[in-house]
Parts: C-alpha cells; structure tokens; sequence
C-alpha cells in the first residue's frame, strides 16, 4: 500500500473527486448524512458569527451549516484540492441561500487567516490526512476566537466487540466497491488505512489539548467509528 504525503494526497483526492460524493454515501451505508446532521447541530447550538470550514471537499458541510443556521452567517470553506473546491462551487450555483458560502484554497497547515479570527472551526474527514497534526491543530487554535469551538468530525477506533467486523470491512470490501466504482482502488485502500492508524478517541483528545486547547468534549458515533470532538479555546 502506498503512502501518499503532500502533493501526493492532494491529486490522490483529485482523482476521485467526481465520485466522491456518491462514494461517501454508498460506502458509510447513508450514515455520513446523520453525523454531518451531529456536527452541524452541535455548531448551531452555539450560535456563531462566523464560521471557518477546514478540508471542505465538495463542501457538503459548509451548505449543511448554511441551511442549518439561516442567519446569513459568513462562512468560509477551504481546501487545497481545487478540483473539490471546483465541485462545491458547482454546487453552490444550484443551491439557494448559499451565497454566504466562500469558497476557496486553503492549506490547513498554514492557514493565511490573521490570529483569533472565527467564533467556530469544522473540520469532517480531514485531520486523518495532516502531515503533521500537531501543527495543524496549533493553527486552528490560533485562528479561532478565544472561546471559541472547533469540531472534528472524523472516524475513530469502533469498540472491541466490532472491531473485527469493520476492520475486516475497510480492508476487503470498502477498496473493493470503491475500485469498481472509480478504477483507483489504491486511492481508497490508502484512505481505510489512514482510518485504521488514527488515534483513540483519548489519545485525540489529548493531541487537542497539547495544541493548547482548554477543554474538549467527546460525542461517540455509530458504534464508536466515528467520533466528534468539540475542542474549546480559552477565554481571555
């Protein structure tokens, strides 16, 4: 299996950008619907000014945000796949109310946004693919307005009891359906084990915490495969 770093992540996700919407929602069985649905409740609940969507892809959680919240809430919504960011903005041109939405590049790693920018971060599916975590979540941290929120939304370690049924699922029949479906099986076989490596839900927690953040809070999801975690900046 392949490891793809860098510019190498960034035209793996190219390359099955046409088909990644479908794919996410063919191979997660509808389930990605309900926990963008968690995600984006859990931000509205806070009732933001503004809002900065990390790793927006297609920007299926940037619309959701949108349609959730109804006040016109600026939003900005990057990622340094262009051939995504191209799909969203065709999207965005056959969704209404969304023109609040920006989209545009942005490299999570270096974030071009000045200290204590934004009242809240999303970020779904992403950090799983950071060179460096750490480094990426210190720039969250620096652009997110003290007590501010950021929620990463992202895949975790399911409990024991199924742990054998859905690792025997990422690594047999997930690359397979996706390789039929987009002729790049590697692609998605690169992505089931980037899900298999990530950390603990506790072990997340805490790389939150060492980036500076004050509190984080833990909403498990289906079976624990996926997990929320609502990191809290500090008040001044």
């Amino acid at each position: 299996m392949y490891k793809p770093i860098g510019t190498q992540v960034e035209k793996m996700f190219s390359g099955i950008a046409i088909k990644y919407d479908f794919l996410n929602h063919l191979l997660s069985f509808g389930m990605d619907y309900l926990w963008r649905h968690r995600l984006v409740s859990n931000v509205a609940r806070l009732k933001p000014r503004n809002i900065l969507d990390l790793a927006t892809g297609s920007g299926d959680v940037a619309f959701s945000l949108s349609k959730k919240i109804k006040s016109k809430t600026p939003i900005m919504a990057q990622d340094f796949c262009e051939p995504m960011l191209e799909i969203a903005r065709s999207k965005q041109s056959h969704i209404k109310d969304s023109e609040n939405i920006k989209f545009e590049f942005g490299d999570c790693m270096e974030l071009a946004i000045p200290d204590n920018a934004y009242d809240a971060i999303t970020i779904a599916f992403g950090v799983r693919n950071f060179e460096e975590r750490l480094k990426g979540f210190k720039e969250m941290h620096r652009v997110l307005k003290p007590d501010g929120s950021l929620f990463v939304l992202e895949f975790s370690q399911p409990y024991n009891w199924f742990r054998p049924f859905y690792y025997l699922y990422l690594k047999f029949v997930l690359p397979t359906i996706a390789g039929l479906v987009t002729q790049d099986k590697e692609a998605y076989k690169y992505l089931a084990g980037t899900i298999e490596s990530f950390p603990t839900r506790a072990l997340l927690k805490q790389q939150l915490l060492d980036a500076g953040f004050d509190s984080v809070k833990i909403t498990s999801l289906t079976f624990s495969t996926v997990a929320i975690h609502q990191a809290i900046k500090a008040k001044i």
